[in-house]
């Protein structure tokens, strides 16, 4: 394709393709698209593990990495000499052993792992920094920054190497700043999109952001999981688009298969935004447990990110166990972050085919304007 993006990242399509699992980003960067691993999963010696084989899948074509790196976080979590685990009041321990025994959830409800430090720190700039430094070793094609402006040193040490940086926004205003920061590509995401979201329609916020920033490219997110979403997004001015929800039912991804098929089931009416996952608004499947945080009689509320992760994320690790096994309470509980595309997922395929089908739909929809206007 003729694109300006296609010709600045050395790729066949302006389709990039989020996801936590790098069997994903392989595949879709071996078809043609661009591949970015979320690495707020791993620590810095898992990150490494993880590229060092993306190196040997993709055979030198393009990829790259989003670190996540918000702008406000809870006091807790930059104290170097604190335990971040600590400052979970015990209200927030007993509701989830609450949840626990409603939904007959077995298994030990009031530990944390050891590693929650560690994992509550990643979303730190010392955290970030550490994830930004082993990506960097790697021969990435782009590093981005999740829901705050991009760290000075990650733009500093980007720009060292070559490695353009990109910046999430869900406003106009966020988006200004973040190419104030440094940033030299902007994925406008709207609402519609899964995880961490505002509360702009994608419709809506990517124009606005093209025409603000310009001549930043734009990439659009949200509600796109087909070739005529993405021409769509193209006719409003982005150059490409940033996709994440539809890998999350293809054959690779790393969706827990309790909430794959919940997935398959759901429509559009199936998401919620809810901070009871991170902390912040995020945009996820709605379950038991997000109805329990959000408008449970004897829920104490969420925390602040990132007491809120360790939180939810112990939790779920025994729930989606749990849901694995077939017991029913784990199962209404059981969810992750998707966006409202969901409700157009309804087949597992490979991640290839994917990328192809997306491809082969924009060129149907070109065509079919064309036809319109001649």
């Amino acid at each position: 394709m003729r694109s300006a993006i296609c010709e600045r990242f050395g790729i066949e399509f302006p389709l990039f393709a989020f996801s936590h699992c790098r069997d994903v980003v392989a595949a879709v960067t071996n078809a043609g698209g661009f591949g970015v691993l979320g690495a707020v999963a791993y620590t810095p010696e898992q990150l490494d593990t993880e590229l060092t084989w993306i190196d040997e899948q993709v055979n030198g074509r393009p990829y790259g990495v989003d670190v996540l790196v918000p702008g406000k976080i809870e006091a807790a979590a930059v104290a170097s000499d604190a335990h971040i685990s600590d400052f979970i009041p015990e209200r927030h321990r007993d509701f989830v052993a609450h949840l626990f025994t409603k939904y007959q959830v077995k298994g030990d409800t009031g530990g944390l792992s050891g590693s929650a430090d560690e994992f509550g720190r990643r979303v730190t700039a010392a955290g970030a920094t550490g994830l930004i430094d082993v990506a960097l070793k790697h021969p990435i094609g782009l590093i981005a920054s999740a829901l705050g402006p991009p760290l000075p040193e990650m733009v500093s040490l980007a720009r060292d190497r070559g490695v353009p940086v990109a910046a999430l926004v869900g406003t106009v205003e966020h988006a200004r700043r973040q190419v104030a920061a440094g940033a030299d590509l902007i994925v406008a995401q709207g609402t519609e999109a899964g995880g961490h979201t505002g509360e702009i329609s994608t419709m809506v916020l990517v124009p606005q952001v093209v025409d603000a920033v310009a001549p930043v490219p734009v990439l659009a997110a949200g509600g796109i999981a087909s070739g005529r979403q993405m021409a769509a997004a193209m006719a409003l001015g982005a150059e490409g688009v940033w996709c994440g929800s539809v890998w999350l039912t293809t054959e690779e991804a790393e969706t827990a298969p309790a909430v794959k098929r919940k997935m398959l089931a759901a429509s559009s009416l199936d998401t919620t935004r809810s901070r009871s996952r991170t902390g912040k608004p995020a945009r996820q499947l709605k379950s038991a447990w997000t109805a329990e945080w959000d408008e449970g009689g004897e829920s104490p509320g969420p925390l602040g990110m990132p007491l809120q992760m360790l939180v939810a994320e112990g939790a779920m690790a025994r729930i989606t166990a749990a849901a694995e096994r077939g017991v029913p309470g784990a199962v209404e509980l059981a969810n992750y972050f998707v966006g409202q595309v969901v409700g157009q997922l309804n087949q597992v395929k490979p991640a290839r085919e994917v990328v192809y089908d997306m491809i082969s739909e924009f060129s149907e929809a070109l065509d079919r304007l064309t036809r319109i206007t001649d």
